[in-house]
């Protein structure tokens, strides 16, 4: 079948509903979950705020409209290789430089939601990763992997989505070895359903936050807080997570979307 040909079938296929369109998006807003820094590292990225500039009224009578407060790493989001310090010198790694192409992928889906259910500290291990891929085939080169873990059900919440106490979050996330494992296998970007891409206890491990680091290092991305990864298969599905071409941008909120083929 050539190129044209199968585009052609493909908008017939998202037009009569063959193929189904999965919103991975949490709503984002005042009370969407942010993630919170310890006080002497940084400041906090604020809360979102959204302000009217008109409302069918004296400021604009026939339209609508809000502007917005909101830090790049907010709700679901994409993290770009200039987000860390270990990808800071690539001249595609912001937002309006890096290229499309690798925006719109296939997406291994991990699913390890019994595992964090029953361990908010679960870490997932190359071990975990080869007997996944032993039961539903290899992750190739340009895809992206996702881990679910359905953290999301917490997402009303910030208290429960972010599950902090005295001894720091409890949140599950990728070992450094499972990190490396997938940039070896050169994959697009790796995907988490918590606040951010590594387990809450990242910080003690090495290199701290190895997902942040050892991805951004290999010109890799992020993405945190997705949703609805129940309603994926394993593979088959299409990830489409566009950032906002902002600026010299570290990263994005991005209406992320899956392409899965309707049962």
């Amino acid at each position: 079948m050539d190129t044209q040909k199968l585009l052609g079938e493909f908008a017939s296929q998202l037009l009569s509903g063959g193929i189904e369109v999965v919103d991975l998006t949490t709503v984002l807003g005042p009370d969407t979950p942010l993630i919170k820094l310890p006080p002497e590292l940084a400041v906090d990225t604020p809360k979102v705020e959204i302000h009217t500039i008109s409302a069918y009224d004296k400021n604009g009578p026939w339209w609508a409209w809000n502007w917005l407060k909101l830090g790049e790493h907010s709700g679901t989001h994409f993290d770009a290789p200039h987000h860390w310090i270990s990808g800071k010198d690539y001249p595609d790694g912001s937002t309006d430089t890096l290229p499309v192409q690798k925006l719109v992928g296939p997406v291994n889906v991990l699913d390890f939601s019994k595992e964090a259910a029953a361990d908010p500290d679960f870490l997932l291990t190359v071990d975990h990763i080869k007997d996944w891929e032993a039961k539903h085939g290899a992750i190739n080169p340009g895809e992206w992997v996702v881990m679910r873990t359905d953290w999301d059900r917490f997402g009303n919440s910030e208290a429960e989505f972010l599950n902090a106490n005295e001894t720091g979050p409890h949140t599950p996330g990728p070992t450094a070895e499972a990190i490396i494992y997938l940039i070896e296998k050169d994959v697009a970007g790796w995907g988490s359903q918590t606040i951010g891409t590594d387990a809450g206890a990242a910080g003690g491990m090495e290199p701290p936050f190895p997902a942040h680091t050892l991805m951004h290092k290999a010109n890799k991305y992020g993405l945190a807080s997705l949703c609805n990864l129940d309603k994926l298969p394993p593979k088959g599905a299409v990830l489409i997570a566009a950032p906002l071409k902002i600026q010299k941008g570290t990263g994005s909120p991005i209406r992320a979307l899956a392409l899965v083929p309707r049962k």
